[in-house]
Protein backbone atom coordinates (compact mmCIF):
# COMPACT_ATOMS: atom_id res chain seq x y z
CA UNK A 1 0.00 0.00 0.00
CA UNK A 2 1.10 3.55 -0.59
CA UNK A 3 0.87 5.58 2.61
CA UNK A 4 -0.04 9.23 2.15
CA UNK A 5 1.05 11.61 4.90
CA UNK A 6 3.99 9.67 6.30
CA UNK A 7 5.20 13.11 7.35
CA UNK A 8 2.22 13.32 9.71
CA UNK A 9 3.24 10.06 11.37
CA UNK A 10 6.89 11.12 11.58
CA UNK A 11 6.06 14.50 13.10
CA UNK A 12 3.80 12.83 15.64
CA UNK A 13 6.33 10.22 16.74
CA UNK A 14 9.04 12.87 17.03
CA UNK A 15 6.90 14.58 19.65
CA UNK A 16 5.45 11.41 21.22
CA UNK A 17 8.53 9.21 21.44
CA UNK A 18 6.65 6.68 23.56
CA UNK A 19 4.78 5.41 20.48
CA UNK A 20 7.46 5.84 17.82
CA UNK A 21 8.14 2.09 17.65
CA UNK A 22 4.46 1.20 17.37
CA UNK A 23 3.80 3.79 14.64
CA UNK A 24 6.85 2.71 12.69
CA UNK A 25 5.77 -0.93 12.97
CA UNK A 26 2.27 -0.06 11.73
CA UNK A 27 3.75 1.94 8.82
CA UNK A 28 6.10 -0.82 7.66
CA UNK A 29 3.42 -3.48 7.93
CA UNK A 30 0.82 -1.36 6.12
CA UNK A 31 3.30 -0.41 3.41
CA UNK A 32 3.88 -4.08 2.59
CA UNK A 33 0.18 -5.00 2.79
CA UNK A 34 -1.98 -5.64 -0.23
CA UNK A 35 -5.38 -4.77 1.18
CA UNK A 36 -8.15 -5.12 -1.39
CA UNK A 37 -11.08 -5.21 1.04
CA UNK A 38 -11.85 -4.38 4.67
CA UNK A 39 -11.65 -8.12 5.38
CA UNK A 40 -7.99 -8.04 4.37
CA UNK A 41 -7.35 -5.32 6.96
CA UNK A 42 -9.21 -7.32 9.62
CA UNK A 43 -7.12 -10.38 8.76
CA UNK A 44 -3.93 -8.43 9.49
CA UNK A 45 -5.38 -6.33 12.34
CA UNK A 46 -8.26 -8.19 14.02
CA UNK A 47 -8.82 -5.33 16.49
CA UNK A 48 -9.14 -2.68 13.77
CA UNK A 49 -12.54 -1.05 13.45
CA UNK A 50 -13.98 -0.57 9.98
CA UNK A 51 -16.26 2.47 9.77
CA UNK A 52 -18.10 4.46 7.11
CA UNK A 53 -16.47 5.72 3.93
CA UNK A 54 -13.60 3.20 4.01
CA UNK A 55 -12.15 4.54 7.21
CA UNK A 56 -10.28 2.25 9.57
CA UNK A 57 -9.40 2.87 13.21
CA UNK A 58 -6.27 1.23 14.60
CA UNK A 59 -5.45 1.12 18.29
CA UNK A 60 -1.74 1.89 18.22
CA UNK A 61 -1.42 1.45 21.97
CA UNK A 62 -3.91 1.56 24.80
CA UNK A 63 -3.67 5.35 24.68
CA UNK A 64 -3.42 6.23 20.97
CA UNK A 65 -5.57 5.77 17.88
CA UNK A 66 -4.80 6.09 14.22
CA UNK A 67 -7.55 6.76 11.68
CA UNK A 68 -6.94 6.17 7.98
CA UNK A 69 -9.00 6.21 4.84
CA UNK A 70 -8.24 3.43 2.40
CA UNK A 71 -8.75 3.52 -1.34
CA UNK A 72 -8.67 -0.22 -1.87
CA UNK A 73 -9.02 -0.02 -5.65
CA UNK A 74 -5.78 1.97 -6.05
CA UNK A 75 -3.85 0.78 -2.99
CA UNK A 76 -3.59 4.06 -1.11
CA UNK A 77 -3.89 4.64 2.63
CA UNK A 78 -4.48 8.24 3.73
CA UNK A 79 -3.53 9.10 7.30
CA UNK A 80 -6.46 11.17 8.59
CA UNK A 81 -5.83 11.37 12.35
CA UNK A 82 -3.40 10.28 15.03
CA UNK A 83 -4.01 11.13 18.65
CA UNK A 84 -4.91 10.03 22.12
CA UNK A 85 -8.20 8.33 22.91
CA UNK A 86 -9.36 11.59 24.49
CA UNK A 87 -8.56 13.53 21.30
CA UNK A 88 -10.21 10.80 19.24
CA UNK A 89 -13.41 11.15 21.27
CA UNK A 90 -13.68 14.78 20.07
CA UNK A 91 -13.60 14.05 16.34
CA UNK A 92 -16.15 12.77 13.87
CA UNK A 93 -14.38 9.88 12.18
CA UNK A 94 -16.67 10.01 9.16
CA UNK A 95 -15.80 13.64 8.44
CA UNK A 96 -12.04 13.80 8.85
Amino acid sequence: MRIIAVKTLREYWEIHRDIEGQLRAWYYRARKAKWKTPDDVKRDYPTASIVADNRVIFDITRNYRLVVKIRYNIGIVYVRFIGTHQEYDRIDVTRI
